[in-house]
């Protein structure tokens, strides 16, 4: 075991946190007070590498699977809601890759970052009104119709919403057969009877673009269904002959993403607490250097500590993500959960040691705090990771305990039982 930076990764590191720095820091404010759309921000990213397929590519040929949970982290340092902003489009060229046939990740993937100067930007509609972190509760429907598909439904708290160049869309094509009846579609801009609905006005990553995704009567292309007619009917037949189908493409998406997002958290609670250090240097209370004494080293320990321990956490799933080890113990939903709670608590907790000064919206610290709060909630709130956690840990319990008895029958029976995580 090396739990070592290369020289490159070293080198990527110290690019994006200057990027940070130099970029993000100083427009933060702006965007956060006026939650406008950052594509000066977007634009610059692309100049320095931090956008777009040659990005994409580079992080994927990562053999450690580190470049991307560095990049999240360090981004998030400079702003939770650009970095948002720069960096959402990637979970719809995820869905696309994860789902999709060579021809439409060849086509569809780039309609999510757009090529040379030309900047675009890529949505993932999964989240419902009353199915936020419960995916076989989607309503969104998707009926053929001759050579085309007709959408209904609208979805809720889509970053980038609206403004997508393309759109992936969850919908369910036979409700009787729950999340296994659903599928993945494509739709462009420009399609009819896709529109924007309301756009959120947020607690926090105010600078990312968050609206409602609405779909009337909305007409796409037969050969925009993720994997294609064959592959879905396919699909669908097992399903109605009971077979069991796994997990939907949502759920599979989500899986590979989790760690980036325990990663995002990190670095609002790394920027937090490194604030809280530049504040309290030099300052005396009570006769002597705030950062020496004790009650301040105490949190101040305990914070580092969770921080690094979230981080180590994620490091592992994103390792296990690109070396094709199975999270079968939930290592991934592990990640983005503790890494949620984490950014949650050190916000709180830093705020309460500097006092009532933090409370002011000019504040960074408050800023830290609202940013936090997001990474409880989208991609599977901490509740449901929760308790996909404790499923998974006992499903592989049961599994360990036959593979050591030699009962292939009862560790088949364990693997067959594992969930699939919300």
């Amino acid at each position: 075991m090396n739990l070592s930076l290369s020289d490159e990764q070293l080198e990527f590191q110290r690019h994006c946190h200057r990027f940070a720095v130099e970029v993000l820091r100083p427009v933060a404010d702006h965007h956060d007070r006026e939650q406008s759309v950052p594509w000066e921000v977007i634009r610059e990213a692309r100049a320095w590498g931090l956008h777009g397929l040659d990005l994409l590519q580079r992080i994927g040929a990562d053999h450690d699977g580190l470049l991307g949970v560095i990049y999240a982290e360090e981004l998030n340092w400079g702003c939770a809601g650009l970095a948002l902003a720069i960096s959402a489009s990637g979970l719809a060229a995820a869905g696309i890759a994860a789902s999709g046939t060579p021809a439409q990740i060849a086509r569809w993937v780039p309609e999510c970052f757009g090529l040379g100067d030309e900047i675009k930007v890529g949505a993932y509609a999964v989240s419902e009104a009353g199915a936020g972190s419960d995916v076989k509760a989607l309503r969104t429907r998707a009926v053929r119709d001759g050579d085309e598909w007709i959408l209904n439904g609208a979805k809720l708290w889509i970053s980038n919403g609206g403004i997508a160049d393309v759109t992936v869309v969850v919908a369910t094509v036979d409700p009787e057969l729950g999340h296994r009846g659903q599928a993945s579609f494509i739709v462009p801009k420009g399609a009819p009877g896709l529109s924007q609905g309301k756009k959120e006005d947020k607690l926090g990553i105010r600078a990312s673009q968050t609206a409602e995704v609405v779909l009337q009567d909305c007409r796409i292309p037969l050969d925009h269904v993720l994997g294609g007619i064959e592959k879905l009917e396919r699909k669908l037949e097992r399903a109605r002959q009971g077979a069991r189908a796994g997990s939907s493409n949502a759920l599979a998406t989500f899986e590979v993403t989790r760690p980036m997002v325990g990663a995002c958290a990190i670095g609002v609670a790394r920027a937090a607490y490194e604030y809280t250090l530049e504040l309290l240097e030099g300052r005396d209370e009570l006769g002597g250097p705030l950062l020496e004494q004790q009650r301040v080293q105490e949190v101040l320990a305990d914070v580092a500590t969770e921080i690094d321990a979230a981080r180590l956490l994620v490091w592992r799933a994103a390792w296990m993500g690109r070396n094709g080890q199975p999270m079968t113990a939930a290592q991934g939903s592990m990640s983005k959960l503790k890494g949620g709670d984490v950014a949650m608590w050190a916000t709180t907790t830093l705020m309460d040691l500097v006092g009532r000064e933090a409370s002011t919206y000019d504040h960074p610290l408050q800023k830290f705090f609202r940013d936090a709060k997001i990474f409880q909630i989208f991609e599977g709130t901490a509740q449901i990771q929760r308790l996909v956690v404790a499923r998974m840990q006992v499903a592989e319990h049961r599994r360990r305990r036959a593979e050591a008895l030699g009962d292939a029958d009862a560790e088949a029976a364990a693997l067959a039982s594992a969930p699939s995580a919300p």
